[in-house]
């Protein structure tokens, strides 16, 4: 066992003899150990923690708004995703983005649009309100009454707003009647809309129905059964009754002064009349007269409605005559807006009682009291006139015609009564009177295409039934989603003008005292009426299964209620209209904007915000701020930028700064682009109360957005004409150097600069 004991000597050794460790080294390393352990333990603890935190605290907006959404599948959103399959995506294609109008994939850029040359802003604003008056308010329509694609595989466009509100109101009157759910109110809506579309009614009782009506007025003297009526009485029966104004207008309205004082106080106004037949002003003599090429066509006209009412050929030439006499006579003594507006004619205000002193031929106090029956009317009333010259001198023109025509027996004043409530109640009447109206139009040169029926009938549904639609449109339209997207727009513009630098200490104070002091609220807020009520406002409406003619009589004095609720209540509550108004202290928010494809309760609030939001900021910017153009600074310098930087990515960065805008034009890119920044600073207020939101052919809360903006500033925007470039290009601004978009808005094969200043407010982050 010990063959080799040296070996064994060299591997056992004493314990005397092994190496000893440095004790105080050991300790030293052990602490040290011990020290990273528990910081690193510490750092974990603390980086969980905040995390933790901040995943509680986390702002959801910045977290998801470019994560995918899950998909709305209402039958509203089904029907709104059609117009983004294929459509306004500004990501899509970046470059055709910049070179074609509004991602149409078409020739035209912007610069291309049509526009009226020659006309300023304001003047184009002025023609369109005179094209207004001239076809009575009326409004264009497509073709094509549903969302349809066109041959080359691209959508429709959305409609415009005052479209998209009558289709609602449309599908309203047709929806199928539910049992012991509707409201006699609806039924009686329901039936009116019913009867005006039955379009064969009419044809087989053709005039007979206007005839009866005239003898049961006393006969008139072209047939010669006339029983010499009392002109004030007729006249006064034709205002009431009919709403008919043969020799000046009524309606009711505010006085824009009053206004600026916060007063809601409507005041009946009195103004020329609507003729029939176009009038032309002379700039250099400052005078009126009737257009003398239209002439021939109006007599033709007025022979044409007494042959269609029986009246025979040889009866016609003399009572014709007389008409277009008296009417081009009393034309002579009008004036356009604009000379009536420099000589201060409008909003003229006089007791009735001086009125009469001034124009005695009309018994003042007697037509108005039946115009607003049952409200009292007495002679110390005020009321509000637009053009005094014209009032007086066309009661001195009734005064000499009936001093004339008395003992002859003609009555052309009476004639002239009754032509006008011919042409009040045409609508009723078979198609003949219609078409023969329609021809004299074309021949004035009027090239809007013919209305469709279900057009002109809703139309005529609106005016007798204007409280019950508006309520209906609210409640099944505008609901909780209506008023907190009211509430957030209007939260977001107050902060968008706070962040504004201004030119003087002053301006502030005063522009943002005036918007705290308003209060934005739908329009029915005020007359919230129940079932009961609504009945009730409706109960001496009784209108027949078949007989048009005598229900549109009731709408005539529907009408005649709504304009005296109007003058007693003293606010503006029209509903059905698609622009915001002041009353007092309120900004009136109509119910009619709240319609699809602009707006659903069932839309995603990307959807929501993107178009209505949007379109109500530029609404409210425009109503509010009309002078803050020339007294705040940021609007000159980001409108500049804005259109810099358009310049860049359409014609290089060597040409920018040699295009200039004008004042009007950059106040129009300002607001146009606050308007983005606002619906999209007020979406964000939504999104961060409720993270949880639907989104459309599976994009990101943000895209879809965005995609919303872009699509209803090309198609819908009345604004739209009034930019430089096209509105939808502002996203290409928003999206530049910024986080807020899902990927950058450039064009690779183009060479693209971008100023220093990327026209960002301060409100977005």
């Amino acid at each position: 066992m010990d063959e080799n004991p040296a070996v064994h000597q060299e591997m056992v050794t004493t314990p005397e003899e092994q190496p000893q460790p440095n004790p105080v080294g050991c300790n030293k390393y052990r602490r040290l150990l011990l020290l990273v352990f528990s910081f690193s333990l510490f750092a974990a603890v603390l980086g969980l923690g905040v995390y933790s935190h901040l995943q509680k605290t986390a702002d959801p907006w910045t977290s998801k708004w470019k994560s995918a959404a899950p998909p709305c599948l209402s039958p509203a959103c089904l029907r709104a995703s059609e117009h983004f399959s294929g459509g306004m995506d500004p990501f899509s294609r970046p470059c055709d983005y910049f070179l074609f109008a509004c991602g149409t994939g078409g020739s035209s850029t912007s610069e291309g649009r049509h526009r009226v040359k020659g006309l300023s802003y304001e003047d184009s604003g002025e023609l369109e309100k005179k094209r207004e008056v001239r076809t009575g308010g009326l409004v264009r329509m497509r073709r094509e009454t549903d969302v349809q694609e066109n041959s080359d595989g691209r959508l429709d466009k959305f409609p415009d707003r005052k479209t998209a509100l009558l289709k609602t109101i449309k599908e309203i009157l047709e929806a199928p009647e539910e049992g012991d759910s509707m409201t006699a109110a609806e039924q009686k809506a329901k039936k009116y809309f019913k009867t005006c579309m039955d379009a064969e009614s009419p044809e087989k009782v053709g005039s007979k129905p206007f005839l009866t009506l005239l003898q049961q007025l006393g006969g008139w003297a072209v047939s010669n059964g006339w029983n010499q009526t009392d002109f004030n009485t007729t006249l006064a029966l034709l205002m009431g009754q009919y709403s008919t104004f043969p020799f000046f207008s009524v309606y009711v309205g505010s006085d824009p002064g009053e206004e600026q004082m916060g007063s809601n106080q409507h005041y009946i106004q009195i103004d020329e009349p609507q003729f029939q037949f176009p009038i032309d002003w002379n700039s250099k003599t400052q005078k009126s007269k009737a257009s003398t090429r239209y002439l021939r066509p109006f007599y033709m006209l007025c022979g044409q409605y007494l042959v269609l009412l029986g009246v025979p050929s040889n009866e016609t030439t003399q009572h014709c005559g007389l008409y277009i006499s008296l009417s081009t006579t009393l034309a002579l003594a009008t004036a356009p807006l604009h000379y009536r507006l420099s000589q201060k004619l409008l909003y003229h205000r006089i007791t009735i009682q001086d009125l009469q002193t001034l124009a005695p031929a009309i018994d003042w106090l007697a037509c108005l009291q039946a115009t607003f029956q049952p409200l009292p009317v007495s002679q110390s009333d005020l009321v509000l006139v637009h053009n005094l010259p014209y009032i007086i001198n066309m009661s001195l023109t009734i005064s000499k015609w009936q001093v004339q025509h008395e003992m002859m027996g003609t009555g052309p004043l009476h004639t002239h009564m009754i032509f006008s409530l011919l042409h009040t109640l045409i609508p009723a009447l078979d198609s003949r009177f219609f078409q023969t109206m329609r021809n004299f139009s074309i021949a004035t040169g009027d090239t809007q295409e013919e209305m469709p029926r279900w057009l002109r009938c809703v139309q005529q549904t609106e005016r007798g039934f204007d409280t019950l639609l508006s309520q209906t449109i609210r409640e099944r339209h505008a609901q909780k989603e209506a008023e907190e997207l009211i509430h957030d727009v209007y939260s977001s513009l107050k902060k968008k003008l706070s962040d504004l630098s201004w030119r003087d200490d002053r301006s502030p104070v005063f522009i943002l005292k005036k918007i705290k002091s308003l209060n934005p609220r739908l329009s029915t807020e005020t007359n919230n009426l129940n079932h009961t009520e609504l009945n009730h406002l409706y109960a001496e409406v009784d209108l027949s299964d078949k007989d048009f003619f005598s229900n549109y009589l009731q709408m005539l004095v529907l009408e005649q209620k709504r304009r005296s609720r109007l003058l007693s209540h003293g606010t503006q509550t029209d509903g059905l209209s698609i622009t915001p108004s002041i009353s007092g202290n309120d900004i009136i928010i109509p119910v009619g904007m709240f319609v699809s494809p602009f707006f659903h309760s069932s839309y995603p609030r990307a959807l929501n915000y993107g178009t209505l939001g949007s379109l109500m900021a530029k609404d409210l910017l425009h109503l509010l701020l009309p002078e803050i153009h020339t007294q705040a600074k940021n609007p000159e310098s980001e409108s500049m930028c804005i259109w810099s930087h358009y310049l860049s990515v359409t014609k290089g960065s060597e040409r920018v700064g040699t295009f200039s805008l004008s004042s009007s034009k950059q106040q129009e890119v300002w607001v146009q682009y606050s308007a983005l920044q606002v619906a999209l600073d007020a979406y964000k207020m939504s999104f961060m109360r409720h993270s949880a939101d639907s989104s459309l052919s599976g994009l990101s809360y943000i895209h879809l957005f965005l995609s919303s903006f872009t699509k209803v500033t090309c198609d819908a925007d009345s604004y739209h004409d009034f930019m430089p470039f096209e509105p939808s290009f502002l996203v290409t601004v928003l999206c530049s150097n910024s986080g807020f978009c899902p990927k950058p808005l450039t064009c690779l094969n183009k060479s693209q600069s971008y100023p220093r200043e990327m026209c960002q407010s301060r409100m977005l982050h």
